[in-house]
């Protein structure tokens, strides 16, 4: 076993859980367990994002992602016309390949239900390699790089610019969404701009409805 290789899954694995933390909604224990995990991290940004946290709050939450709010937490959001229930179906063939239980209230395609899953393909990864399992710690791997492409990719910076237009109301979410995309990486060509032109369609037919110009 490379020492270096496991430490390195570890790392991963705790700031993957940090993120799924931060996008969470606040609860008894919460602000405890951000607190414990920041300490685990080296990253500059996740670690401001869990001391911001500290004066977060489940009305922040609510104005943010609750509904109305100024940004939708889930992916399908983000989606533009594809078909909700295939990203959802492709979530859960995820989930029960691993044999992934989310443990909060939140729909599969929450951001913090995403971030928890790459934590745990990451920490099943850190823990195939402890083993000297060559065979498990590729397939892990394998399945972390596929999830983020195929899911965490397609919608983390969409949101990470939504959340920094109110950086103000909730500086962690923004912090942590900028800290996702480093890790998923930018969205796919032409995602942004079809976002952008829902968006634009969405508007028109609001007009249309209230008899506004």
């Amino acid at each position: 076993m490379n020492a270096g290789d496991w430490a390195a899954a570890m790392r991963a694995a705790t700031e993957w859980r940090l993120l799924g933390l931060l996008f969470e909604r606040p609860r008894p224990g919460w602000r405890e367990e951000i607190a414990l995990l920041r300490g685990e991290v080296a990253d500059g940004l996740l670690r401001d994002a869990a001391e911001a946290a500290a004066d977060a709050d489940e009305g922040t939450y609510l104005a943010v992602f609750g509904p109305g709010g100024c940004a939708s937490p889930r992916e399908v959001a983000y989606r533009g016309r594809e078909d909700p229930g295939q990203v959802l179906a492709g979530i859960a063939g995820f989930h029960r390949a691993f044999g992934f239980h989310a443990a909060v209230e939140d729909p599969i395609d929450h951001v913090a239900v995403e971030a928890s899953f790459a934590g745990f393909l990451a920490f099943k990864e850190a823990f195939a390699r402890s083993q000297g399992d060559t065979e498990a710690t590729e397939v892990c791997a394998e399945a972390l790089a596929r999830f983020c492409d195929a899911h965490i990719r397609c919608f983390a910076e969409a949101l990470a610019l939504k959340l920094d237009a109110v950086g103000e109301l909730a500086p962690h979410l923004a912090q942590a969404a900028i800290a996702l995309v480093e890790r998923a990486g930018r969205a796919p060509e032409g995602y942004l701009d079809a976002m952008a032109d829902d968006d634009e369609d969405v508007e028109m037919i609001c007009a249309a409805c209230t008899g506004e110009e």
